[in-house]
């Protein structure tokens, strides 16, 4: 059970620092918008870059961005353990999860609430994690979307069924409402922002999301 937390709903001037405050996190989750694949606009390579400098801790981008065949590779090369791309933007997938594999970095794949796992199926055996939105993307704090746990359990089913090893990461909503939920569903990576960095303690909320994560796996 992994809790990578999300710096999108932290104090962008001071990441350094805000990161240092999730020591017990399993990675940092990086969530760059570019203002076209979705309506926000948030971060890009040069922060990255500074964020590796900055911290030991592994660090897990997800670009909802169009054109990640032409951006992804540069967060690889910048130190990232792990580059999430969407399906709904990749115009060669597979070429470019074998890139990302290639310079070091986990291949990732998200895909869309609205998209059907029938649209990242072919592409399983090529990637590392699986990323499943469960919320709308382009902003934190949404309401978490019941809806996609159905999605999850037909993924880990695929999963299991030809003996693959990928992380099935959830994004958007988690809290402690909703991540045994997820696990049930068969996720077992999950990225939690507000849930997180609003907390009073936000490293204590990490270690607590962890301990349900484990108790709803038992």
């Amino acid at each position: 059970m992994r809790i990578t937390p999300s710096i999108l709903n932290t104090d962008f001037a001071r990441l350094g620092e805000e990161i240092a405050r999730v020591p017990s996190a399993d990675a940092i989750h990086i969530d760059v918008m570019d203002n076209h694949f979705v309506p926000n606009l948030t971060i890009g390579l040069p922060v990255v870059e500074s964020l590796r400098a900055a911290t030991g801790k592994p660090l897990d981008v997800h670009l909802m961005i169009e054109a990640p065949e032409r951006w992804a590779p540069g967060y690889a090369e910048a130190g990232a353990e792990s580059v999430t791309f969407h399906i709904e933007a990749a115009q060669a997938p597979i070429r470019l999860a074998r890139q990302l594999r290639g310079l070091g970095a986990r291949a990732g794949l998200a895909f869309n609430p609205a998209t059907p796992v029938s649209a990242i199926t072919p592409l399983l055996s090529e990637i590392d994690t699986v990323l499943v939105l469960s919320v709308e993307p382009g902003f934190g704090a949404q309401t978490f979307l019941d809806l996609v746990l159905p999605k999850v359990a037909e993924i880990r089913r695929l999963i299991a069924a030809d003996d693959l090893d990928i992380w099935v990461q959830m994004d958007g909503g988690v809290s402690v409402e909703t991540i045994e939920r997820c696990v049930e569903a068969g996720a077992d990576t999950f990225v939690a922002g507000s849930a997180v960095f609003r907390a009073d303690d936000p490293d204590q909320m990490v270690r607590r999301l962890r301990a349900l994560a484990e108790g709803a796996r038992k």
